[in-house]
């Protein structure tokens, strides 16, 4: 058995629970959608209509794989090598590595993690010259998650999002990550419903509205 968490709109507010269904062992994509389903299931247990979406490239709905972060640009980049080359550590340089911006999404983690492995900490976020704050804690990752998604779809695409009502990322752990596209995908479906589209945000515009609508982070 395994717990993930699932992410669903209550009172205008994102929130999370933890569901627990059984596990397909494997890293075989068949493997992972087996345990989708048993997820899936499992939330339909304690709801009965719920309609999820697995928000990964393990999805088995075309929209899930297009809104995994592995499938999104920004500005003609991997999603991935944006978020780690955004990052500012206190390494003396006092600047985001947009160097990593060339590199392969794995190896852009790769390159940030060891400079966390070497103590370095992360003191804040630069994007395009935009200073952003670490708290709250995932306010950046979906920011530039909600760019790339209007860069990346279509609005017939991401009109899709009013199918469903609970969302999944079968390989997020909250024991290891913060940010999971799972819990953003459901902040772009609120979103949606607000604006009748998604909407470019100034980054103190989305940062008020992620504290309003994502409180228990």
């Amino acid at each position: 058995m395994a717990v993930r968490p699932v992410y669903y709109i209550s009172g205008g507010k994102i929130c999370e629970r933890d569901v627990e269904f059984e596990w397909f062992a494997g890293f075989s994509s068949s493997q992972k959608q087996k345990s989708v389903g048993s997820l899936h299931s499992a939330i339909r247990a304690l709801v009965s209509d719920a309609r999820p979406l697995e928000v990964s490239t393990k999805s088995t709905e075309p929209l899930g794989v297009k809104l995994s972060a592995f499938n999104l640009t920004l500005d003609g980049y991997p999603l991935e090598c944006v978020f780690q080359s955004s990052k500012v550590f206190d390494d003396g340089s006092g600047k985001p590595h947009t160097e990593w911006l060339s590199l392969h999404p794995k190896e852009a983690k790769a390159a940030a993690g060891a400079l966390h492995s070497a103590g370095f900490k992360l003191t804040k976020f630069e994007y395009k010259g935009i200073r952003f704050p670490l708290l709250p804690k995932t306010v950046f990752y979906d920011y530039i998650y909600l760019n790339a998604v209007m860069e990346s779809l279509i609005a017939d695409e991401i009109s899709r999002l009013a199918d469903f009502d609970h969302f999944t990322d079968i390989e997020f752990n909250p024991k290891r990550s913060l940010n999971t596209q799972a819990r953003t995908a459901a902040l772009l479906k609120l979103m949606h419903s607000d604006f009748g589209e998604l909407r470019h945000f100034e980054p103190g515009e989305f940062i008020e509205y992620h504290k309003k609508h994502i409180t228990y982070i």
